[in-house]
């Protein structure tokens, strides 16, 4: 019979393989998962990484609804604030047009008045994480300036509209410019104010002057469908986002989960055979080649 003099390359080989399988089955336990390094599964990990991109990018576009979806809301609050702004202004038109008013009467009514003027300029500059949401694309100008000297408002922002994408193949408008909002030919917010201002000082068209500051009321409570529709289609879009990125969850778990009770299973047969390999090579080093011949 042929016997091994030196089986301790075996053996050291062997102990080498039983501890790289303990090592592989405490990484899988301990993190959960079968795929560590491509070369544990190649074709699983190609799929994990294009998983891990999609849902990175499904992240990146929902923190980007969030983001809009505040500055959605907060530009319609605003536009509500602005047309509560305008029921006042109209209520203080009807009073000033009462016939039996004095001229000192009807001027502290144009001088609330341009109060009011005031705060529609300060709503209109509303600005959102440092951008000016109805400056159009101008963000960073000031859209509205009042001149003190003349009481006439102009506008330094763009009739542009911002768009973003929130997905493949979603994009969506963001805004709408002041010169949509405030300042349509006809619908002048501020100029309609102003001709108010102007009526009641010389107590000439007043009336006019109200109706036409209602029918401003009127457009700008119509240009709010506006964001209305846009939160609804950024609700629908982040409900589409929230799935998918559940789904791509599953599909990780599919992938790279690690089976864990057969793991358990194999690192115990590993330790098992690991224990038996070290006893080997402690009985291989107390036997010579002259334990044979007898």
């Amino acid at each position: 019979m042929r016997v091994n003099p030196n089986p301790l390359p075996d053996l050291l080989a062997a102990l080498e393989q039983t501890q790289q399988q303990i090592n592989t089955d405490l990484q899988q336990i301990s993190s959960g998962q079968s795929v560590s390094v491509p070369s544990d599964n190649p074709a699983a990990a190609a799929a994990l990484v294009q998983n891990a991109a999609q849902t990175a990018a499904a992240d990146q576009f929902l923190r980007s609804i969030g983001s809009v979806q505040g500055e959605m809301q907060t530009a319609d609050s605003t536009l509500n604030s602005v047309t509560t702004e305008l029921q006042r202004a109209i209520t203080l038109g009807v009073e000033g047009a009462n016939g039996t008013l004095n001229d000192s009467d009807r001027a502290a009514i144009a001088a609330e008045l341009q109060g009011i003027q005031s705060q529609l300029v300060n709503l209109a500059n509303l600005s959102y994480q440092g951008n000016y949401v109805f400056a159009g694309t101008a963000t960073h100008t000031t859209p509205y300036s009042l001149d003190p000297a003349s009481s006439l408002v102009t506008y330094a922002g763009n009739s542009n509209t911002n768009s973003v994408t929130l997905g493949n193949h979603f994009k969506l408008q963001a805004n709408l410019p002041g010169s949509q909002l405030f300042s349509s030919p006809g619908n002048d917010m501020f100029e309609a104010i102003q001709d108010l201002i102007t009526g009641l000082q010389s107590n000439t068209g007043i009336s006019s002057a109200v109706e036409q500051l209602s029918s401003v009321s009127n457009y700008i409570a119509g240009q709010r469908v506006f964001y209305g529709n846009a939160e609804n289609q950024l609700n629908s879009q982040q409900a589409f986002l929230k799935s998918d990125t559940t789904q791509l969850a599953q599909q990780q778990n599919t992938l790279g989960a690690a089976d864990l009770p057969a793991v358990i299973t194999n690192l115990t047969s590993a330790e098992t055979s690991h224990q038996a390999t070290l006893e080997s090579i402690a009985g291989a080093m107390q036997t010579n080649l002259f334990s044979y011949i007898k």
